[in-house]
């Protein structure tokens, strides 16, 4: 379970590097472009899930797998909030959700969500096989 755990942490740590956000005229962003301290705290909760991995405790990689998750959707809601904010003097409502409408996000997301997930819904119980008599 230690190598699945392992590959669910790389993939976060890479998918942090990876494209997030598409913003028309200045292109895609990745986690640190979005937020200098929301990605330290993804690398912080992504350390501290490594040291639980190497420690075998299940529990720690599990709470830092679903504190990933929700600093992932909170960045999320963060991310959209912010382009809404963003055309805020556009005079008509209509106008400034279109406009933050062109905030795309990219498949980053998906592989940093996968990579969590892989985290909490693995390594949870040990079973020690007995060899019968």
């Amino acid at each position: 379970m230690k190598n699945i755990q392992l590959l669910g942490l790389l993939l976060v740590i890479v998918g942090s590097f990876l494209p997030l956000v598409h913003v028309p005229v200045i292109g895609n962003w990745n986690y640190w472009k979005l937020d200098h301290y929301l990605a330290i705290a993804c690398w912080v909760f992504s350390a501290c899930a490594m040291v639980g991995i190497v420690n075998n405790s299940g529990k720690t990689v599990r709470f830092f797998g679903i504190l990933l998750i929700l600093l992932f959707g909170f960045t999320l809601v963060a991310v959209k909030m912010q382009s809404l904010q963003y055309f805020s003097f556009l005079p008509f409502k209509s106008w400034q959700e279109t406009f933050a409408g062109i905030v795309k996000l990219k498949w980053g997301w998906a592989v940093e969500f996968l990579g969590a997930f892989i985290m909490v819904f693995t390594g949870g119980s040990k079973k020690v096989n007995r060899a019968q008599i």
